[in-house]
């Protein structure tokens, strides 16, 4: 199966520049539909702004810009490149724009949207859709921060963690670096935890890209 990026949720920024009001928004969307629904409910929803620019890339699908009345290149591209510059997939962005009287300048646009897509992405988030084995780690208190930092060295996630005479951290790793996870956890410790590895699924999880 393959590995790919997706935004987390949806995630809102604006800001202001030269008087202008630049609203991003970013959206999960599955399928090109979804990305149109989602254009069409900003165009309605901001009917009176100057500008409701946007661009949607779908895995294995369609990828889709437009200035929305915006000089040539200036607009759609500039947050199209934003998302394909994050690696990101199944995703749609409207940056909407209040004009505040003073122009910009091409330049200024490319940088305004670009921000805007930049933003509305950041407070999103991003996750990674692939295959997670589920792996329980046993954890002595006294090795707590230790695992901990093993554990995010690795790329895994605690995805919750149980209390009692020893911790239980039920973590997610990707698949692919299971086996080495597993080594890892048991050399750090000296051989005194030995996590269980349990079901795998295919899904996205939030990660921090590096």
């Amino acid at each position: 199966m393959e590995e790919y990026l997706v935004p987390s949720g949806d995630g809102v920024a604006e800001f202001v520049e030269k008087r202008s009001r630049f609203i991003g928004r970013i959206w999960r969307t599955e399928t090109e539909e979804e990305a149109i629904f989602h254009i069409k409910q900003m165009r309605e929803k901001h009917y009176d702004a100057s500008h409701n620019v946007y661009a949607y890339i779908i895995h294995g699908g369609a990828m889709r810009y437009s200035d929305d009345g915006e000089p040539q290149g200036t607009a759609g591209m500039p947050v199209l490149e934003v998302l394909r510059r994050e690696e990101l997939f199944n995703v749609c962005c409207v940056v909407t724009r209040y004009f505040g009287g003073i122009l910009l300048g091409a330049g200024g646009l490319v940088r305004a949207y670009a921000k805007s897509a930049k933003l509305a992405v950041d407070a999103a988030g991003i996750s990674r859709k692939q295959v997670w084995d589920h792996v329980t780690v046993p954890c002595p208190y006294a090795m707590y921060e230790t695992l901990k930092r093993t554990i995010a060295a690795c790329g895994g996630q605690i995805a919750d963690t149980e209390y009692g005479a020893d911790i239980l951290l039920q973590c997610i790793v990707p698949h692919t670096g299971t086996e080495e996870f597993v080594a890892k956890i048991i050399d750090t410790t000296a051989g005194r935890v030995h996590p269980t590895v349990g079901e795998s699924e295919y899904r996205a999880f939030a990660v921090t890209k590096g």
